[in-house]
């Protein structure tokens, strides 16, 4: 049980260290931060806008974490805020503007080769596993505590 621990701790471990790595690289290429990522990311697969609650969710970040990204893509002039009749602009959906977009396009082709290069070597039908396997683990320790 010790080593089934250590193995796979050491591997996400491992893993996170790996993405954060391509956050960061990506992110300092654009000016920005590694969190801002997942915010291109998610506003590219949704081209109608996202609320900051919305963004939060999707990314699974703090509502503050959030905010901060929002803060720093919209002075890097990455996203604007749609029309909304909502005083608060946490509310308005945030939209990609076309530097956004380009990006998010960026982002995405990052994601694709991370993806591609990480998932080398296996079958479809061993990735499937993989991943229904890695679900059922964060679901199982998300109850736990």
């Amino acid at each position: 049980m010790e080593n089934r621990f250590e193995t796979f701790v050491s591997s996400v471990n491992s893993i996170y260290r790996s993405i954060q790595k391509i956050k960061s690289k990506e992110m300092t290429e654009l000016g920005l931060r590694g969190p801002d990522v997942m915010c291109l990311f998610q506003l590219g697969r949704h081209p109608d806008g996202l609320t900051s609650a919305e963004l939060s969710a999707l990314c699974c970040e703090d509502k503050a974490a959030v905010s901060r990204a929002v803060s720093r893509l919209e002075a890097a002039k990455f996203i604007t805020f749609g029309d909304a009749p909502y005083k608060k602009r946490y509310r308005c959906k945030i939209l990609l503007t076309e530097e956004g977009q380009r990006a998010a396009e960026s982002v995405y082709n990052a994601v694709k080769t991370a993806v591609t290069a990480g998932g080398e070597g296996l079958t479809d039908e061993e990735r499937a596993v993989f991943y229904k396997a890695l679900s059922i683990i964060e679901k199982n320790l998300n109850e736990l505590y």
